[in-house]
């Protein structure tokens, strides 16, 4: 899966970057390749929902898989 990031460069130095198709999905770092180290655990996170018991029936199945 191939994602598109903003990278901004913060006022306050260092870089921030939001992925805009995944809302609420944005990290910082002081460094460039700390705001990627950053933003790999950012995406992650924000994929890595769980889905509430209520929500699953006996006959769904619930998958992980790897993109």
């Amino acid at each position: 899966m191939k994602l598109k990031v903003i990278v901004h460069e913060a006022e306050e130095g260092g870089y921030w970057a939001e992925v805009p198709s995944i809302p609420g999905c944005a990290t910082q770092g002081e460094s460039f390749e700390e705001l990627l180290q950053n933003l790999y655990e950012a995406v992650e996170g924000c994929l890595a929902v769980d889905v509430p018991p209520g929500q699953i029936n006996e006959r769904d199945r619930v998958l992980e898989i790897a993109v």
